[in-house]
Order: structure tokens, then sequence, then C-alpha cells
């Protein structure tokens, strides 16, 4: 197997930025509080005919740099015309659905990993556990996000006592029966028809991750089958 060597770097890289898109005009305000709910930072505004330009961040120390930002705006009408075509080829969302939209689509009821997301690490187990509260409530009762929002928790592998004991006592993780491929942390999943991903304009997945501190094996350094 062929391995590549890693030269010393003396210099530092982060993760820039990433940008989503809302699928439709009147979605941006929507968007936008979906966004703030899960912690992120709005540092701009822009209005636009074709629906407001965001800038957000990770944390409010990011406020002014270059890196942990997430730029939200409306899906260009170039790509909506693809998507919009790639549907209706496909099938999408009728009683005629093209049978790889729906395998597609069961994987990802299955594993929200399967496909693309976009993943954010928190570092607080109190923060993680009133996101989730928070993104379920506002499912079943927030005017804008009111099923809009599907929540999906990964527990880490069990093994863990005092881990194990703290997600058992917990309002918002205590009946959860899913495991990630990995031990020593957390994965909390949003999917929302608010943001569009890939060709056909599909829902998107957030992913919000805690990794308990003090371990060097957890669910983001290696992965377990």
């Amino acid at each position: 197997m062929a391995t590549l060597a890693v030269d010393a770097q003396d210099y530092m890289r982060s993760m820039g930025h990433v940008a989503l898109f809302y699928p439709n005009s009147e979605d941006g305000p929507a968007a936008a509080k979906l966004l703030k709910l899960a912690g992120f930072v709005e540092t701009q505004m822009l209005p636009f005919p074709q629906g407001n330009f965001y800038r957000f961040v990770v944390h409010d120390s990011n406020r002014s740099r270059g890196d942990g930002i997430v730029y939200l705006s409306a899906l260009p009408a170039a790509q909506a015309a693809v998507n919009k075509a790639a549907r209706e080829a496909l099938g999408y969302g009728t009683d005629k659905e093209h049978e790889a939209v729906k395998a597609l689509r069961a994987a990802v009821d299955a594993d929200p990993e399967y496909t693309f997301h976009v993943g954010t690490l928190v570092d607080s187990f109190e923060a993680i556990e009133k996101m989730t509260l928070d993104f379920m409530d506002a499912n079943e009762n927030d005017p804008d996000l009111k099923g809009r929002l599907k929540v999906t928790v990964n527990r880490p592998r069990q093994g863990n006592e005092q881990i194990d004991a703290l997600l058992d006592a917990s309002p918002a993780f205590g009946n959860v029966t899913r495991y990630a491929y990995g031990r020593n942390g957390l994965q909390l999943f949003v999917e929302t028809d608010l943001l569009s991903s890939g060709q056909i304009g599909d829902t998107l997945i957030l992913e919000f991750d805690y990794v308990w501190p003090g371990y060097d094996s957890h669910i983001l350094s290696v992965v377990e089958l």
C-alpha cells in the first residue's frame, strides 16, 4: 500500500469557510434563524432581490478572522435550474420516483453521514445537550421551523461507564439507541429542507459533535467497524 510522505509544515492552516444555500428566496430568514439556533454568530446581512446574503462565524472570536465562516445565500438560478431538471427527470417526490433516489433516501435515513454534510465541533456537553432539545422543540413549535427539521443522535459506543451513565440520565440522550462508529464522542444531526444539497437540491444535514476530553481515541480520531 502506498503511503504519502508528510513534510514538516512551518505554517498554520485552518478551515476557511463553507457556502450554504437556501432553495427559495423566502426561506432566507428561516434558514438564518436555524443557523442562529445552532449557535452560529451572524456578522453581516445584505438584502438582495433574489434573497438575503448572510455571513456567520462558528464562534464570536472568529468575527473578524478569515476562517470559521459560514456564508448563507439563495441558491443561484443556474444551479436551481439544474436541480429542477434533475428532479423532473427522476420523478423526485412523485409516485414514479426513480429507484436510485429511493435508495439514496433510504441510505441517508439509515446513516445521516452517508452523503454530503457539514460538521461542527462543540466543546461543551451542556451546550450540545441544550441544542438537541432546542432543535426538537423548534421542530414541534417554532412557526418558522416547525416540521422542517429532522433530529438524529448517535451516542458513543458503550463501555465507558461514566459517559454511559451521563447519557442515560440526560433528557436529550437517555432514549437514544443509535451508536456512532467510535467511542467517547456524541453526534447530533439536523436534516433540513431549508438548506439545499447535491444536484437534485435535496435536504442538507448539519452535524454537531462533542468529544469527551482526555481521550486520544474518540469518534473523530478513530473509526471503529
